[in-house]
């Protein structure tokens, strides 16, 4: 993500801010809760999850291919700290309900295979973690894609996993967790467009009015884009996994990416651009899913409270990511630059360890700019777990 400079007029900042109260779009969304889901214990026989890169239990594993032709062993794969230990959120909450959950597809490029797991029967029906990195909620061509990534949405995992199994069962956990990349995109292309903005009113090309009016017109084209993700994702879950069966459904709102490394190295005037973005999203699912039976965990909230109060949960850093840019390029050659923790391991005393020195992958919260350590990843379990028991769920 490109990382923009510092705004020179505080008139700019002033209408970020005004765009992000609202913009120009008439139809604020209402107040309403979905209503009807279960409120009795599950009878669990498989977690079910979909959704990008925090809920990716290994999509992208052949990408860090030791031998570099794709084969195992693999020095990462997830994005985290990666690690024999290093699991996900998904991981950890089907291992605490005594479920294994395993990659519905696993690939890079050109070349992929679903549901490797099925090799032994026995963890045929194990496959149901569709979360990929880079993945959106519509639109194929994910962050990522044009250089390998399958970035497969959101719509064709649902898809997937009726292709399989034809519908879904009253004994699936699902849980949808999505929209992180769409943010991503909307706010690149503010970005994009803000810079050139800046470069034509620095130039005389444009008065500060005209700037303003057409800052203004980018933010609102970014929030109208999260808009779109979010009534088409509400949509998805309506007609393609309530109407296909399913019945414990918990939907997450996404969290406040600003608060993360990368959210906050932004100038204080562009940040709050990245927040709203978010925001918009969180209202317009909500508002799609009024009446329906499911439950929504408020991510946005839960993790407001983890940002904030970091040694609550253990946490002594979450400022700094764990992994190093500068080892991780020279472990792949200069193929990765951006320290993406998709590359970064943290075995103590392998040549391909990653981390830098002094990290901690339980007491660090980030791996990298945006993704969960396996600390930060053991926080957002223990959050969705607390939640699914708070529903009489677990």
């Amino acid at each position: 993500m490109t990382k923009m400079r510092s705004w020179g007029l505080s008139a700019l900042a002033g209408l970020l801010l005004l765009a992000a109260c609202g913009g120009s779009d008439p139809n604020v969304p209402g107040s309403g809760a979905p209503s009807g889901a279960p409120t009795s214990k599950g009878t669990f026989t498989a977690l079910v999850s979909f959704g990008d890169s925090l809920s990716d239990v290994g999509t992208y594993a052949p990408a860090t291919s030791l031998a570099g032709n794709g084969t195992a062993p693999y020095f990462g794969g997830k994005f985290t700290t990666n690690s024999a230990t290093g699991t996900v959120w998904v991981e950890n909450l089907a291992t605490s309900m005594g479920l294994i959950v395993t990659p519905a597809e696993v690939g890079f490029g050109t070349t992929s295979v679903k549901c490797p797991a099925a090799a032994n029967p026995a963890l045929a029906n194990t496959c149901t973690a569709y979360g990929q990195g880079g993945a959106r909620v519509t639109d194929p061509n994910g962050i990522g894609h044009s250089g390998g990534a399958l970035t497969v949405p959101v719509v064709t995992q649902i898809a997937n996993h009726l292709a399989r199994f034809g519908t879904f069962k009253s004994t699936d956990l699902i849980l949808v967790y999505a929209g992180n990349n769409d943010v991503f995109t909307q706010f690149g292309t503010f970005v994009a467009t803000a810079t050139q903005i800046q470069t034509q009113l620095a130039g005389g090309q444009i008065t500060a009015d005209q700037a303003n009016v057409a800052l203004f017109n980018a933010q609102t084209a970014a929030q109208a884009g999260m808009k779109q993700a979010a009534v088409e994702l509400a949509g998805y879950v309506r007609s393609q996994i309530l109407a296909k069966g399913g019945q414990y459904v918990a939907v997450m709102l996404l969290s406040d990416i600003g608060d993360t490394p990368f959210g906050n190295s932004l100038p204080a005037t562009v940040k709050p651009v990245l927040s709203d973005l978010s925001r918009v999203f969180n209202l317009w699912l909500t508002d799609g899913l009024t009446g329906q039976p499911v439950q929504i965990i408020d991510t946005f909230t839960l993790f407001k409270d983890g940002y904030a109060n970091p040694a609550r949960f253990g946490i002594v850093n979450n400022t700094v990511p764990a992994c190093d840019a500068a080892k991780i390029a020279a472990i792949t050659s200069n193929r990765v630059t951006d320290g993406s923790s998709l590359f970064c391991n943290s075995t103590p005393g392998a040549p391909f360890n990653g981390l830098r020195t002094g990290a901690d992958v339980t007491t660090w919260q980030f791996a990298d700019g945006v993704h969960p350590t396996t600390g930060g990843h053991k926080i957002i379990s223990d959050a969705f777990a607390a939640q699914l028991h708070a529903f009489g769920w677990i």
